[in-house]
């Protein structure tokens, strides 16, 4: 299995802009569909953005559509979240999370894998 670390989080104003990054190590890093969930107090992960193992596919919450994009460089086995135009809303800590095999649209948390220790984002309105 993939160890995953993440990084980039912070404390952001409203409208500002955050990337997250997500290191994986241990395993075949291309042979994993590549997710991001996130957890606010008090409620359940939910899905936030997935990208196929090549990168030639994406897929995002509609909370987050049109501000979120996701990207990975599997020479460097890393995949990053460029977070635009931030909302409160969009406070929590961010997990990175990998599931291996091949591309399909996969928002339950149970179905991946591995996850990564997490980083907060809080964003002040």
């Amino acid at each position: 299995q993939v160890q995953l670390v993440e990084s980039g989080g912070g404390l952001v104003q409203a409208g500002d802009s955050l990337r997250l990054s997500c290191a994986g190590s241990g395993g075949t890093f291309s042979m994993y569909t590549m997710g991001w969930f996130r957890q606010a107090p008090g409620k359940e992960r939910e899905f936030v953005a997935a990208i196929s193992r090549r990168g030639g596919i994406t897929y995002y919450a509609d909370s987050v559509k049109g501000r979120f994009t996701l990207s990975r460089d599997n020479a460097k086995n890393t995949v990053s979240l460029q977070m635009n135009s931030l909302k409160s809303e969009d406070t929590a800590v961010y997990y990175c999370a990998a599931r291996f095999g091949p591309w399909a649209i996969v928002l339950r948390p149970d179905e991946y894998g591995s996850w990564g220790q997490g980083t907060q984002v809080t964003v002040s309105s």
